[in-house]
């Protein structure tokens, strides 16, 4: 009965979905497309608006059929959760039924991705911004004449009367910039300098009302918060109250821009928030970032996004700070290339000069302003270059010295358009000594007060925080009020990349210290699958009381820690590779226990999720029920796979999918025995391919096989398999043919067939569904690639090369890269003992992942010298000077390779991806780690992949890059077709990825996560499938995070998270049929009771992007409805 009963489901459900699409056919029959719907111009109005009418309803016909379709799948999901057959459970079938692509294999054919909801470059660089970044690179000629006094810039002038009508409003406003490490560890710095300065500021502030002092970093702050009185606590709540202290950003650091994925960024802003909220009630409102090297627009529209209004940088190419002050644009709207209306503005002030200590931030000549830095009196330990020394104000210099300085102030408000005036007034790690917070405040409080009691000055000059400066700002401009014309210009675009004098590019920095840049993502994948299964497996513990033994409190501590050091690193000196050998080290350290931790997590959650029967859980800390299939012995290495103990006995393994998609990925573990069987989580037996583990380049081990197999996994689901040995394996043994310089005929192997080969010059071919590649047979190297679907070749040389650096005084280093040149090729060949580089391209025969090649590079140039590794890729794309580089993981920025500015100035930042692209084919290299990239020639693409410098290159670091690590790069590389573009929109300020690529980049960042029981025996039951989405996410729908809220006390977690959904712009321009994409699109609405399948949404209510502010009308949503590009939080409570 049973059986027959599934069959009905099974046949109505196949019948419907034929009937569909019969229907569809039929319909699309009735009515003819015009051959090209962006011709409107060659219709007539009449036959439009029928057209119109015709789309309409087609339209409502759809939808109507979307939800009857969407109601079919629900029903087979419930009829097949009420038949309980006895092999089978419900989660299996639920899965397997739930998913079209189990009974469809060509199931993408049928799933709609509807072209509403894509994004183009001419949708949406329509929008009219005042200032477009790309177009100021155009015009300016980035020519360095001598400025005067201003070196960079030029000579002000101004009439006395200006101010006669309005006078000069002035904020100081006094500031340490805190580096959470550097040239100091992150603790050394708190004990030697931070925490004198936190402690001497609520005792100085408290002297006057009138000082005022702002801070930005939560790192800093939180540990100095643990370790004092209540007392002074209160105090520092009074300070802040009554407006004299302020905290500017709040997150744990300020960030990194180039480097950093967004999922990090956000998540150290949640840190701050969620810290300033529990410890102080604290919402800041202005951001600061004065020494992050280059602005990313990512950064903007995150705090826009997180209740912002204002923002501040700093370290942006001296060329355009220069042009930007001629038109008076430093204080601009910033908003995102990609929106149509205004709804990401930001306020945004860029600082003028060269930099943000004292002799550049009171106006343009520094030999003055420095003469006002008054911890640099005659007699202390800092002096001023211009060697004219700061004399103390007193009642016989006042008047001559109040006058200098409101010379400075004036010349500097002539480069913006109010009368307010911001001079921050601070450097690195100032105000330490109680002596320098006396020097600075008495000397200047004479001066203002010297100053406004002239009234003929037409001057009101005093200690502000930046909040005071901008509140003054937007009243002045009647911002606010609902004019339409603002006083400043709207500005889109980004600002890399940097250079702060003559051609010192800071491109080097893109790059530096790869090998941590890359465990920093696999921290930041480890992190997400944690939070989500820890999120879930809480809500499962407080079902009953059995589970209440899971260690909820001691994994949240985990979670904590592993957020912060995962926040610590985005700073600014951290994850650019730009701080003292043994501060990356404390770095590594921070990062390499977290990941551990990380584990700890995961697997303790995936533990309790996967059990049959909960009332069995039970949890020993010594004993795990599972383990991982990889270990990394210390912060400087690469993992390595554990073996798995065959036995007769099944052994689970677990694959978890960290990704909201469902997905078939090729999985592959090492077991101590080739005589494998593999079942799936049905019990049936899966294909497996047995290749060998090699010992050096030539030799087998017989320790250990790797079994590779195709996955198929639910969304953020659990798969569950057996291995065991069994003498009638089956699985399918790799052959080998091993190419060398001159063969020497060993014994065969007793396992696999080996096959010596000479260097040939014939090509070495492998091919897939998908595609047929070319190596060549001497490198080893990609040469080119054939995409079958239209039998077309492309040209696809993959090279290495060298760069040196210049022979001048000033050469490379950590931040800069000056090179000698244009790079040298070098013939490295892959998988050869002799080669400095091994590469191995490893083939998927189906899905997804099948249609791009993955490219991993083990990198070793420790014994080089001032040498720079770049793999280059050549192609026959007619790229013409553009190419595309994304932000942060988060938009893509078109990019031109100007000719005239220097090569290091065409090296721009790549977070997760670049590619190249002309009217036919787009290539896209995929990334799983920052790096720099360039196309410095048409139809290249280049990416920088480790730096050996001898030299410090004198921005303060002091050495040079010398500790570099074998280091993994990651790589997927994507060719795909392009359909119906237009040559206008080559020329568009944006551009997206298609919905493939996002798959292809997410997947890559996301990695399926093996475990396996950890004991041989007495095993409780394990469910077959964990599945707790009720279908994959839309496919342009992203689960950023599911991270659970802290409790109001405590270090306990709360029965609250954060789910933070991003919806992703993509051009669907491109084939969505047979891809293997198992979704579809829904114009970004989701119904929240639709979401999961094993838990209820008890609430779901709209937040600001860092839990700071609930919308005023925030109350319980049932539909999530969001536009493309945007990344939303909710409040959510599963039970």
């Amino acid at each position: 009965m049973k059986l027959s009963r599934q069959f009905t489901v099974f046949g109505s459900a196949v019948f419907c979905v034929v009937i569909f699409s019969l229907y569809l056919m039929l319909d699309r029959g009735h009515f003819d497309h015009p051959k090209s719907p962006r011709r409107e111009g060659a219709f007539p109005k009449g036959q439009l608006s029928i057209l119109q009418e015709k789309i309409d309803h087609l339209e409502r016909l759809l939808a109507e059929n979307n939800e009857i379709i969407s109601n079919i799948r629900d029903s087979v999901i419930n009829l097949s959760e009420s038949v309980k057959d006895g092999q089978k459970n419900s989660e299996a079938i639920n899965f397997s039924q739930g998913s079209l692509s189990e009974l469809f294999p060509s199931a993408s054919a049928l799933l709609a991705v509807d072209s509403e909801d894509c994004l183009s470059a001419s949708k949406s660089g329509s929008h009219s911004s005042g200032v477009q970044m790309l177009d100021v690179y155009n015009i300016l000629p980035f020519d360095n004449p001598d400025g005067g006094v201003w070196k960079q810039g030029f000579d002000i002038t101004y009439n006395e009367d200006e101010w006669d009508s309005e006078p000069l409003q002035v904020f100081v406003v006094p500031h340490s910039h805190n580096d959470p490490g550097w040239l100091k560890t992150f603790d050394d710095y708190f004990r030697d300098q931070t925490q004198h300065i936190l402690n001497n500021m609520v005792i100085k502030l408290q002297e006057d009302k009138r000082r005022k002092f702002i801070w930005s970093e939560i790192s800093y702050f939180s540990k100095w918060w643990d370790g004092i009185d209540s007392q002074k606590r209160d105090a520092v709540k009074r300070l802040i109250k009554d407006g004299q202290f302020e905290i500017v950003t709040g997150g744990w650091v300020m960030a990194d821009e180039a480097s950093s994925h967004y999922f990090a960024v956000i998540d150290q802003l949640i840190e701050g928030h969620q810290w300033l909220e529990k410890n102080l009630g604290v919402k800041p409102e202005s951001g600061w970032a004065v020494d992050p090297f280059g602005h990313s627009p990512t950064m903007a529209y995150l705090l826009k996004r997180a209740g912002f209004s204002n923002m501040l940088i700093q370290r942006v190419h001296y060329s355009i700070k220069k042009h930007f002050a001629t038109q008076k644009t430093l204080e601009f709207f910033w908003r995102q290339n990609w929106d149509l209306g205004s709804s990401t503005d930001i306020l945004c002030h860029m600082m003028p000069f060269y930099s943000y200590d004292i002799p550049h931030t009171c106006g343009p000549d520094p030999k003055i302003c420095c003469q006002f830095d008054f911890k640099r009196l005659p007699g202390g330990r800092v002096s001023c270059p211009w060697r004219v020394p700061p004399e103390a104000i007193h009642a016989g210099n006042v008047q001559h010295r109040a006058w200098i300085i409101l010379d400075q102030y004036r010349k500097k408000s002539k480069l913006f358009r109010t009368k307010v005036l911001l001079a921050p007034l601070g450097d690195d790690f100032r105000y330490t000594e109680s002596s320098e917070w006396d020097q600075q405040y008495q000397n200047y409080q004479k001066l203002f007060d010297y100053m406004n009691s002239r009234p003929e000055w037409h001057v009101k000059a005093q200690f502000g925080t930046l909040s005071d400066y901008f509140e003054a700002l937007r009243k002045e401009s009647n911002l606010g009020e609902k004019s339409t014309n603002s006083l400043f210009p709207v500005l889109s675009g980004d600002f890399f990349t940097y250079a702060d004098r003559d051609h010192h590019y800071w491109s080097g920095y893109f790059t530096s210290r790869p090998f941590y840049k890359h465990l920093d993502r696999v921290l930041e994948s480890y992190i997400r699958a944690a939070e989500i299964l820890y999120s879930l497996a809480l809500v499962q513990s407080s079902k009953s009381e059995k589970m209440s033994v899971f260690p909820s409190v001691d994994n949240y501590k985990l979670l904590t820690e592993a957020r912060r050091n995962l926040g610590l690193f985005q700073h600014h000196d951290a994850i650019t590779g730009t701080a003292k050998d043994w501060v990356v080290v404390d770095y590594g350290t921070r990062l390499f226990h977290s990941i551990m931790n990380l584990k700890k997590v995961i697997i303790d959650s995936a533990h309790l999720l996967i059990l049959k029967d909960k009332s069995a859980y039970t949890y020993d800390a010594a004993t795990p029920f599972l383990k991982m299939d990889d270990v990394q012995s210390s912060q400087d290495s690469l993992p390595h796979k554990t073996v798995i103990k065959l036995t007769l006995q099944p052994r689970y393994l677990l694959i978890y999918n960290p990704t909201e998609q469902e997905r078939f990925s090729v999985v592959s573990v090492n077991v101590n025995s080739p005589r494998v069987k593999l079942l799936s989580p049905l019990g049936k037996p899966v294909t497996v391919q047995i290749s060998a583990v090699w010992d050096g380049a030539t030799t087998v081990s017989h320790e250990a096989y790797q079994i590779s197999f195709v996955a198929h996994l639910p969304p953020l689901g659990i798969g569950v398999y057996q291995l065991l040995e069994d003498e009638s394996s089956e699985a399918v043994l790799a052959d080998y043919n091993i190419y060398v310089r001159n063969s020497r005929q060993e014994k065969p192997d007793r396992v696999f067939k080996i096959k010596e080969m000479e260097h040939s010059v014939d090509n070495i071919i492998l091919e897939n569904a998908y595609m047929k590649l070319w190596f060549s047979g001497m490198s080893g190297l990609l040469e080119k690639i054939n995409t079958k679907k239209d039998g077309k070749n492309h040209q696809m040389k993959v090279e290495f090369a060298w760069y040196g650096t210049t022979s001048n005084r000033d050469k490379s280093g950590a931040y800069l890269f000056l090179p000698d040149g244009d790079a040298k090729v070098t013939l490295l060949f892959a998988k050869s003992i002799f080669s400095p580089i091994i590469v191995y391209f490893r083939y998927i025969y189906q899905g997804l992942e099948g249609q791009s090649l993955e490219v991993s590079n083990i990198v070793d140039i420790r014994g080089e010298y001032n040498r720079e590794l770049a793999m280059r890729i050549s192609s026959d794309i007619n790229s013409q000077n553009r190419f595309y580089t994304d932000l942060n993981g988060y938009q893509i920025q078109p990019r031109m390779t100007l000719s005239k500015l220097p090569l290091q100035a065409n090296i721009y930042p790549m977070t997760t991806m670049t590619y190249i692209q002309d009217v036919g084919v787009r290539l896209t290299l995929h990334s799983a780690q920052s790096l720099g990239v360039a196309s410095l020639k048409n139809g290249q693409v280049e990416v920088i992949m480790d730096r050996r410098l001898m030299q410090d290159d004198n921005r303060g670091l002091g050495q040079g890059v010398q500790d570099n690590k074998i280091t993994a790069n990651v790589f997927r590389l994507l060719l795909e077709r392009r359909h119906g573009t237009d040559v206008n929109e080559e020329k568009a300020p944006v551009s997206f990825p298609s919905l493939l690529s996002h798959m292809t980049s997410l997947f890559l960042n996301h990695p399926v996560i093996p475990m396996t029981t950890n004991a041989d025996s007495g095993i409780p039951e394990l469910i077959t499938t964990f599945s707790p989405l009720m279908s994959p996410m839309p496919c342009d729908m992203h689960i950023v995070n599911l991270r659970t809220v802290q409790a109001k006390v405590d270090t306990k977690p709360s029965d609250e998270a954060a789910l933070i959904l991003h919806r992703k712009g993509f051009d669907c321009r491109f084939s969505n049929r047979d891809v293997g994409l198992l979704c579809s699109t829904t114009q970004g609405k989701l119904k929240v009771h639709k979401l999961f399948s094993k838990f209820r949404v008890e609430s779901l209510t709209p937040t600001s992007l860092s839990l700071m502010h609930s919308p005023p009308d925030a109350r319980n949503i049932s539909e999530i409805n969001m536009s493309s590009m945007e990344i939303n939080t909710f409040r959510i409570r599963l039970r």
